[in-house]
């Protein structure tokens, strides 16, 4: 499986880094990153760190801002308000959008873990495009049936939802009744 994972400029930049390390760990995929300059912006506001990025978010050379050679999923995790209406409006202005858009058209994967709250008329419209469109809304919210002991076991949680909706296992976090 070939992801694309992209990391926005939302708070909550430890949901993308948890999954980059977690599918590297996974044989079954290949991944591929990019992070905007807005997630650099956050990470140096917030003091955390970023993986390290495949390709610029201006680089339209990565192979799945085409059709011709999709990736079999793309995530946004975090996504920003701003990327979600990019997004969900069609528009392809850098690799992060466009490759959204290329998922969406050749009816691959899409997964948009949304971080914030609460939303606006303007954003669950924009979250209803994107479904309509075929995507997947995976807010950022944890659980707390798993009995969570620190703020990792919360990121584990968001992380094991995006998985499952990828087709990867995992063993991240207790399910439901486990």
């Amino acid at each position: 499986m070939r992801i694309l994972v992209a990391i926005t400029g939302a708070s909550g930049l430890e949901y993308g880094r948890r999954l980059v390390e977690v599918i590297k760990q996974n044989k079954k995929a290949e991944i591929c990153t990019v992070i905007s300059s807005g997630a650099k912006k956050v990470a140096a506001a917030e003091g955390t760190g970023l993986p390290q990025a495949d390709y610029k978010e201006d680089d339209f050379s990565c192979p799945y801002a085409s059709g011709s050679n999709p990736p079999d999923a793309v995530v946004v995790i975090p996504c920003s308000l701003k990327s979600l209406g990019e997004i969900a409006n069609g528009v392809g202005n850098n690799l992060i959008n466009r490759a959204s858009e290329v998922a969406l058209k050749e009816r691959k994967k899409l997964i948009l873990v949304v971080r914030d709250t609460p939303y606006s008329l303007i954003t669950i419209r924009n979250m209803e495009g994107v479904t309509l469109a075929g995507g997947v809304i995976l807010p950022a919210t944890p659980g707390f049936y798993g009995k969570p002991e620190k703020v990792d076991d919360l990121i584990d949680f968001v992380v094991a939802r995006v998985l499952d909706q990828l087709g990867l296992e995992h063993s991240l976090s207790r399910r439901w009744r486990e």
